[in-house]
C-alpha cells in the first residue's frame, strides 16, 4: 500500500532533525559545552525513524546508550533533550540524566540505558504488561549487534515467545561493539537467524532504508498486536561517528577512513531525500525550507538549553527514591 506524502514528509524530517541534533552536539562537546559522555547516532537515522514510524504514541520503546535517535523518532521534546545534556535543571531528568538516560513516559520513551542490552528484559516486561491489560499496545526494544552475545538478550526472546508477547526486538547492527568488529564477536553473520531458536519471525533488512525498515515493522507491529507473538528485526547499518565523542578520529583507530567515505555514499537521509524528489513527493525546495526548519527548531532548543539554570548542589541527592501513596 502507497505511503501517504505528509508521513513521508514527517519521516524525512524526523531524519533531519535527528542528523542536525547530533552534529550540533558534536560541535557543542567539541567546544566543552555538553559535560559527560555522548554517543551520536548519525548514519543510523533510518532505524529509528523507519520503526517509530510504524508505531502509536501509547506504544513503548527502550533505548540505548546510543539513544538520542530513537526518543527523538517517538516523538520528544528537543527542548527538554538539549537542556539535559548541558547538564541543565530543565532537562529530561532534571541535568542529572545526561544523554543516556533520557525518558518520556507520557509518550512511551521507557528510557535510554547505559547498559549494553539493559533494555532488552525492560521491553519485554513491558509487552507483557501490555498484554495483561489488553491494551493493544506493543513494545520495542532497540539494542546494538554486541547486546545480542548478552544473557538478557535469549532470556528474553524466550520468555516473548513462550508467552507471545507483543515485543519487536530491533537489532541495530552497525558493525561495531565499542571498537570491536562484528566478525570479532560472533560467527553469525546475520543476527536475525538467532530468532529461529524462538520460533519467531526474524528478518534483516537494510538498515540505511527508511522504507524498508518500515516496512518490516509495519509488519512486526501488526503480528504484535494480533497476540500472534515477537519479532526479532536486525537493521544493517553503520555509525558515522566513533563508539563517543572522545573516540580518537571517529574511530580510526579500529577502522578504516575508506571504509567510514564508503559508508557515507550510503546516506540514509541524503539517499531518502533522492527518492522523495524522484517520486515526486517532494520538490528540492520544499525540502531545503523543511531542513531550514529543522535547523531553526534546533536553534531554539540550544538557547533554551543555555539560558536554563543548573541544579543546585543541594538538590543533589533529590529523587533517588520514589515517595509512595
Amino acid at each position: 500500500m502507497p505511503i501517504e506524502r505528509e508521513i513521508l514528509l514527517q519521516m524525512y524530517q524526523s531524519m533531519v532533525t535527528i542528523r542536525q541534533f547530533e552534529e550540533r552536539i558534536a560541535d557543542l562537546y567539541a567546544r566543552g559545552l555538553v559535560p559527560g559522555l555522548a554517543h551520536l547516532y548519525t548514519g543510523q537515522e533510518a532505524v529509528a525513524v523507519g520503526i517509530c514510524s510504524a508505531l502509536r504514541d501509547d506504544d513503548y520503546i527502550t533505548s540505548t546508550h546510543r539513544g538520542h535517535g530513537h526518543v527523538i523518532a517517538k516523538g520528544s521534546k528537543l527542548n527538554e533533550m538539549m537542556a539535559e545534556l548541558f547538564g541543565k535543571k530543565s532537562g529530561y531528568c532534571k541535568g542529572k540524566g545526561g544523554s543516556m538516560h533520557i525518558a518520556d513516559m507520557d509518550i512511551g520513551i521507557l528510557g535510554a540505558n547505559g547498559i549494553a542490552g539493559g533494555g532488552l528484559p525492560i521491553a519485554t516486561g513491558a509487552g507483557w504488561s501490555a498484554k495483561w491489560r489488553k491494551t493493544d499496545q506493543v513494545s520495542v526494544c532497540f539494542f546494538g549487534d554486541n547486546s545480542s552475545n548478552n544473557g538478557t538478550f535469549h532470556e528474553s526472546l524466550n520468555l516473548a515467545a513462550q508467552f507471545k508477547l507483543p515485543v519487536i526486538y530491533v537489532c541495530e547492527n552497525n558493525l561495531y561493539g565499542i571498537s570491536n568488529p562484528h566478525e570479532n564477536q560472533t560467527p553469525i553473520r546475520d543476527l536475525s537467524v538467532r530468532a529461529m531458536a524462538y520460533d519467531m519471525p526474524g528478518q534483516t533488512v537494510d538498515g540505511n532504508s527508511v522504507l524498508e525498515v518500515f516496512e518490516a515493522a509495519q509488519k512486526a507491529a501488526k503480528r504484535a498486536r494480533a497476540q500472534e507473538g515477537p519479532s526479532l528485526i536486525e537493521c544493517k547499518t553503520y555509525r558515522w561517528r566513533g563508539h563517543h565523542e572522545g573516540d580518537p578520529n571517529q574511530g580510526e583507530r579500529y577502522r578504516s577512513r575508506e571504509e567510514i567515505a564508503q559508508w557515507r555514499k550510503k546516506d540514509p537521509v541524503e539517499r531518502f531525500a533522492k527518492y522523495l524528489i524522484k517520486e515526486k513527493e517532494a520538490t528540492k525546495a520544499e525540502l531545503a525550507e523543511l531542513d531550514d526548519a529543522v535547523t531553526a527548531r534546533i536553534n531554539e532548543s540550544v538557547e533554551f538549553a543555555r539560558s536554563s539554570e543548573f541544579p543546585l548542589l543541594e538538590e543533589l541527592y533529590h529523587d533517588i527514591y520514589v515517595n509512595e501513596g
